[in-house]
């Protein structure tokens, strides 16, 4: 009988991530694994081999029917038009006033079918926005699909080496932000996406979410990543990959208090689309007004210290200016580094500033982001 933590839900995994002497943590309402074998170790072999997470958490909202694209063309600020089929991409649901629901992908199924894959922390709540967006649309049925799968995600430069073990499925022709149907580890229909939360090369599958076939399924995909030195993750080193790759973490780098231009998501968003979006017309206001009055920057330490979440940030001269939203050792890298909202004026590259550490000062530095990118592949001949 699992121990796991009265009233925190769990995926098909979680006897298995206990069996396994996982660290298991409160994660937004789930019994979840944060580490295995140690965070450096995980995060190090997702950047130099490959790593299994179990993210059965997320959750999946499917749209379909003839009204299907309309309704996502005005729930979310990405151009779902230009998507072919076997295709995702980055997107987000906002606020009337530009702000953060939530940040998802979109995958499309079919000219009339599409996936729109949420986050964990915020489901409940990302369903009911769906159904008093575009409930009352015609030719569109909403389904909340978040309980039916279970969603691996396999990262690396490892990782397609250790994929194409368990499937006939060509996995080089799967560019990124793309996925195809095939058949993995004997599960049929399966999803396999070209995607993934690390800045890695990688996959997420969607296998059935009964408990023995994910437990199967995660014991096959480990055996099939030996020879690599795969090894499971919890959700501190897909943490600190996501921040190395300055990916934003919703209730960090976006929420309801945050606007598109603020995050620097302004390329997702297209304001031209020729349909209108939630949030459309407060981001024109803001684009008409001298654009957002402050914005995300990556910032390096200098001095010793680490900037952690929610660490105060100052000018040198000492002007309380904003905010770490979140900060940690990178430990590929080898440095410290964070992400923090200051007004635009400072968010320019080379800039020094200073964070508050135990009551001190420590100076840091903007940098570009990402702090870290994937090396490219070499050309095939």
């Amino acid at each position: 009988m699992s121990d796991a933590v009265v009233n925190l839900r769990t995926t098909a995994l979680n006897a298995t991530h206990r069996t396994h002497k996982a660290k298991m943590v409160d994660f937004g309402g789930w019994d979840m694994p944060v580490e295995y074998s140690g965070l450096i170790a995980e995060h190090t072999a997702v950047r130099t081999a490959v790593g299994l997470f179990d993210v059965s958490h997320m959750g999946d909202i499917q749209l379909r029917g003839p009204g299907s694209l309309a309704a996502v063309q005005r729930l979310l600020m990405n151009d779902a038009s230009k998507l072919q089929t076997g295709q995702a991409h980055y997107s987000a649901m906002l606020y009337e006033n530009g702000t953060f629901v939530d940040d998802v992908v979109l995958h499309k199924l079919s000219d009339n079918d599409y996936l729109i894959v949420i986050n964990a922390g915020t489901r409940e709540k990302d369903v009911q926005w769906v159904r008093k967006q575009i409930g009352a649309m015609p030719g569109v049925h909403i389904n909340d699909f978040s309980d039916y799968y279970t969603q691996l995600a396999i990262q690396g430069p490892k990782a397609e080496a250790t994929l194409q073990k368990l499937t006939t499925t060509d996995l080089s022709v799967i560019k990124n932000y793309w996925f195809a149907w095939g058949q993995v580890c004997g599960c049929h229909n399966v999803m396999i996406a070209r995607t993934g939360y690390t800045g890695e090369d990688g996959f997420e599958i969607y296998i059935p979410s009964d408990e023995p076939t994910s437990s199967r399924v995660w014991g096959e995909v480990l055996d099939a990543g030996a020879e690599f030195g795969i090894i499971p993750c919890g959700l501190g080193a897909r943490n600190t990959l996501r921040l190395e790759s300055a990916m934003a973490l919703y209730g960090h780098e976006i929420s309801d208090t945050i606007n598109v231009f603020e995050a620097n998501l302004g390329r997702y968003c297209k304001m031209d689309k020729g349909t209108d979006f939630v949030g459309r017309d407060a981001l024109s206001e803001i684009e008409f007004t001298g654009g957002p009055k402050r914005k995300l920057v990556g910032l390096e330490m200098i001095d010793r210290g680490i900037g952690r979440d929610g660490y105060p940030v100052f000018t040198v001269g000492g002007e309380k200016i904003g905010e770490i939203t979140s900060g940690s050792p990178a430990p590929f890298l080898k440095k410290n580094i964070a992400l923090a909202y200051v007004p635009t004026q400072y968010a320019v590259v080379d800039e020094i500033l200073a964070v508050e550490i135990r009551g001190a000062l420590v100076k840091a530095k903007v940098v570009p982001t990402p702090f870290y990118k994937k090396p490219k592949k070499p050309p095939t001949v």
